[in-house]
């Protein structure tokens, strides 16, 4: 598939969600790709891009942007408290807030420099043992306590587990988000991004269905 395809596709689903056409933003997810197939993306004109790891888009990034321009890059993977400052200096959005050791490197950092990336709450709408993210019980407490600390909390974030149908855990998303005020939702992936569109996706994160599968050798 390809970038306009994709974007054919995210356009058709907002218009069946009755949303406004650029509602919601795509983020091209470039983790362990080739620069070949990231040039191509950004040689049509894409400046939205996604990475799982600060080192990985430490290496990478600079360069594009010196080349291209400037990209709004957010970083959809875990983050180790003591890559805080680095994931701040380079990213735009961070999606993965999840802990509060981590919420208190971040606005430790804000208050330090002045400025601080737009964030996500990754919330475990699965409750599973192995995934990061804030238990949806804990959600309104944490999303309380980030504020206190003067962060920007964009909206929510989830990963769906595998097994389960994704329409269950982004209504859950959106109503947790409407509860605590957040208008941004980051959910749906190349598989269910349009189902996410209908329950209010403000961001998809879409990788492989751009770029092709993975390379991981």
């Amino acid at each position: 598939m390809s970038l306009t395809e994709i974007t054919t596709r995210l356009h058709a689903a907002e218009a069946v969600a009755d949303r406004p056409e650029g509602s919601t933003t795509l983020i091209a997810i470039s983790k362990v790709q080739p620069p070949e197939r990231i040039e191509a993306v950004l040689e049509q004109g894409h400046r939205v891009f996604g990475e799982n790891k600060v080192q990985e888009a430490q290496g990478k990034w600079p360069a594009f942007q010196e080349r291209f321009g400037k990209c709004e890059l957010h970083l959809v993977g875990p983050l180790q408290s003591n890559k805080t400052r680095a994931a701040m200096e380079l990213f735009d959005v961070i999606h993965s807030v999840d802990r509060p050791k981590l919420a208190g490197a971040l606005a430790r950092i804000a208050q330090e420099t002045g400025a601080c990336p737009d964030l996500f709450i990754q919330v475990n709408t699965g409750e599973e043992d192995q995934k990061a993210g804030v238990l949806p019980a804990e959600v309104d407490a944490f999303v309380a306590e980030c504020r206190g600390m003067d962060l920007p909390i964009l909206g929510l974030m989830c990963i769906p587990p595998v097994d389960e149908e994704p329409s269950l855990h982004f209504a859950l998303l959106a109503k947790m988000a409407e509860r605590n005020g957040l208008r941004g939702l980051s959910m749906g992936m190349s598989s269910d991004f349009e189902k996410a569109v209908s329950f209010g996706a403000t961001h998809v994160r879409v990788g492989s269905a751009i770029f092709g599968e993975r390379v991981t050798g």
